[in-house]
């Protein structure tokens, strides 16, 4: 057993695959731990949408406080059917990464040596993005509501929120990001020829803070076309930055141009590190295939990379990160939706046992 530092992380599995798949994420991350001489305490909570049946929340009033004492959250999935997903999401994520100030949310995507893609053209390591998306205000504000409710006169408003100190903080972190990348690019995402007021504030910040950063390149598009070219041209973007909703967009179409949301990593970051930081995988809890034990765990276990190299060891991240590249390169041990049979178990104990001796 590790004989180094001890870690205080709280587990939330959530519902669906998020059940068993966090599982194999801490599996690997206890291997990691083994190996590079630290220790994880999890304490698991049981606050997901069958928590909100049996109590009529999604967690307890004081869950802000009891989640304060730790220094992470490895969360799985959040959403299940018979509950509506704005009660899901507003009764757990969003108050979880606004009362922690988790403004970054981060999402890597790379393509790996082995993964086939929906871009025949594009080979393993050519795709290696970073989409920072905005994560505590933009489009997804609880500001507005509905008035005449039932009638011919009925209509709803919902107010965008955008706040200098939001905005900036935001590109501020995309910045120092892509000066520790290679190619040292960051691309701002708006749609400021539709939205009129918010999209040129964003741009207009944008162009600002870029002059405080001379060394890295910068480009601008509006939504609609990067979807378009990042669907012919993936390998032209290195870091991009988006608002909280066209960020949530983007973070799916990258790793499923990838080759599979099955593989994509996220967290939501404090950066001042004032909070803990939540780190959960960008797919959802999917129903349709839960119980049957052929999820994808690699997006879980390449959190807890990240979540392990936030507490300080990047080398036991990159060891995650390698090992993963290896099983996929290998494609002995595939999950079906990287064109396998193996089961979301396998798949984790191989990655596992190489992360123990690589």
């Amino acid at each position: 057993m590790a004989t180094g530092k001890e870690h205080k992380i709280a587990v939330v599995m959530g519902d669906g695959i998020g059940k068993e798949v966090v599982p194999e994420g801490m599996k690997v991350v206890d291997v990691a731990g083994k190996r590079f001489g630290f220790r994880m305490a999890w304490t698991e909570f049981p606050w997901s949408c069958e928590h909100y049946h049996k109590t009529g929340e999604m967690m307890p009033q004081d869950g802000l406080e009891t989640l304060r004492k730790y220094e992470a959250i490895f969360l799985g999935a959040v959403g299940y059917p018979g509950v509506p997903d704005h009660v899901s999401l507003w009764g757990l994520l969003v108050p979880i990464r606004r009362g922690f100030e988790q403004y970054a949310n981060v999402r890597p995507v790379k393509t790996m040596e082995g993964m086939e893609t929906p871009l025949k053209r594009i080979e393993g390591g050519k795709i290696d993005i970073l989409v920072v998306r905005e994560n505590t205000e933009g489009e997804y504000s609880n500001v507005g509501g509905r008035m005449f409710e039932g009638t011919e006169h009925e209509f709803t408003v919902q107010e965008s929120v955008f706040t200098r100190r939001g905005v900036r903080n935001i590109m501020k972190y995309a910045f120092e990001q892509a000066r520790k990348r290679e190619r040292k690019h960051v691309t701002s995402v708006t749609k400021s020829n539709g939205i009129c007021i918010t999209m040129p504030y964003w741009d207009e910040l944008f162009r600002e803070i870029s002059k405080e950063y001379p060394d890295i390149r910068t480009d601008q598009y509006h939504i609609d076309s990067l979807c378009a070219t990042l669907v012919s041209h993936p390998d032209r973007f290195d870091v991009i930055v988006c608002s909280n909703l066209f960020g949530d967009i983007v973070s799916d179409l990258c790793p499923a141009l990838a080759g599979s949301l099955g593989i994509a990593p996220s967290a939501s970051l404090n950066p001042e590190r004032e909070f803990p930081s939540t780190f959960e995988p960008v797919h959802g809890s999917a129903p349709d295939i839960y119980g049957k034990n052929i999820a994808n765990p690699i997006a879980q276990i390449l959190t807890g990379a990240m979540m392990i190299e936030h507490l300080g060891y990047p080398e036991a991240a990159r060891t995650i990160e390698k090992a993963v590249e290896v099983v996929v390169a290998e494609k002995k041990v595939l999950t079906r939706d990287l064109g396998g049979e193996a089961s979301t178990r396998q798949m984790g104990k191989a990655v596992a046992e190489l992360v123990a001796t690589l």
